[in-house]
């Protein structure tokens, strides 16, 4: 354990290379108007610190910065979350501002924690697994033309234009539509695909004039892509941070942001409550020079999503744990509600 002015000293070094990204010497801690210790006291402290790995040189004149170990230290002994409930209202106003449904009002939220707090914000809506079909519509807008809509049992509405094919009797999209919602409401969404290749198939041979048109049919409207459950803001804050001049490891930490798949694996992992991974401790390469903060939010009963945000080590850690843990509590709170409400 680090002794009370150690712990002091680390504090004050942590917080100014937060503020201004420039390695603290310790004449400058001395001159802060709360610190009565010398600038030889803190200088001694300081290579106490740097001998035990919380702080490092960047070059053999300059001061010093926070090493991962310090800031791993920072934030479990130092950082105390607010158990004061905080409301930043972020969903109610959107709620109030007309977004009714949930990836509307999500991905929102992700563009507001970014602007917040320049970083790039990461949410995951309810795994894929949970999310549910809840009912298929094709409605006919024309003797040619028709809307295939696709609902989920979190509020997720897809819906898309097609041409219908001349060839398609129009009775069977409607023998269509009900043999799927029979058998489909209620089903996981990544289990239709299966379900429909094995199950439902012969029940169409059977009902509908035209079996291979209508099954062609019906995978380009309804299946051919799945609703997305990942929603990023702020993908450019992190070209705003001094630590990522370097144009090889933008690009690097760019084709994490950019690929879905891989910024799901990236958090969809996470425990429940608050958690901090710091440079080194995170598993994935191309974002071991960055830190990852991320929440759980409860959507129902069974449904839980993540909240992350993602910026270098060198982040504001105790705004951003407090924002983060307020934005989990109004997420749970208003979806849950919204859920509630809805029939869902």
């Amino acid at each position: 354990m680090l002794t009370k002015r150690q712990l002091f000293i680390l504090q004050a070094i942590i917080d100014d290379f937060i503020e201004s990204a420039h390695p603290i010497g310790s004449r400058a801690i001395s001159k802060k108007g709360n610190i009565s210790y010398s600038a030889a006291t803190i200088r001694n402290d300081m290579a106490d610190l740097e001998e035990m790995g919380y702080i490092e040189k960047t070059h053999s004149s300059s001061g010093r910065i926070p090493s991962e170990k310090g800031y791993r230290y920072y934030v479990d002994h130092v950082i105390v979350p607010s158990l004061k409930k905080s409301n930043i209202n972020i969903m109610k106003h959107l709620m109030k501002d007309g977004f009714y449904e949930i990836e509307q009002v999500v991905q929102k939220s992700a563009e507001v924690l970014s602007d917040i707090t320049n970083y790039t914000s990461i949410i995951l809506g309810p795994e894929i697994f949970a999310t549910k079909l809840k009912q298929l519509q094709i409605i006919p807008l024309s003797q040619h033309t028709a809307v295939a809509i696709l609902i989920t049992d979190t509020g997720h509405v897809e819906h898309r234009s097609f041409s219908i094919p001349g060839e398609i009797n129009p009775s069977d999209l409607e023998k269509m539509v009900n043999i799927l919602n029979d058998r489909l409401t209620g089903v996981p969404l990544y289990r239709l695909q299966g379900i429909l290749n094995n199950e439902i198939t012969n029940l169409m041979k059977i009902y509908l004039d035209d079996f291979a048109k209508s099954y062609e049919y019906l995978n380009s409207a309804f299946f051919s892509e799945e609703p997305v459950k990942i929603y990023v803001g702020g993908k450019s804050n992190m070209l705003m941070q001094p630590e990522f001049k370097d144009i090889e490891k933008i690009r690097t930490i760019y084709s994490v942001i950019e690929n879905e798949d891989k910024l799901a694996d990236l958090i969809k992992s996470a425990k429940e409550g608050i958690n901090v991974t710091i440079g080194q401790e995170n598993e994935m390469e191309a974002i071991k020079d960055l830190s990852l903060i991320t929440a759980s939010y409860q959507l129902a009963e069974d449904k839980y999503g993540t909240i992350a945000l993602l910026g270098p080590t060198r982040m504001e850690y105790r705004k951003v744990i407090n924002l983060l843990n307020a934005l989990s509590n109004e997420m749970t709170e208003v979806l849950h509600l919204w859920y509630k409400n809805n029939g869902y």
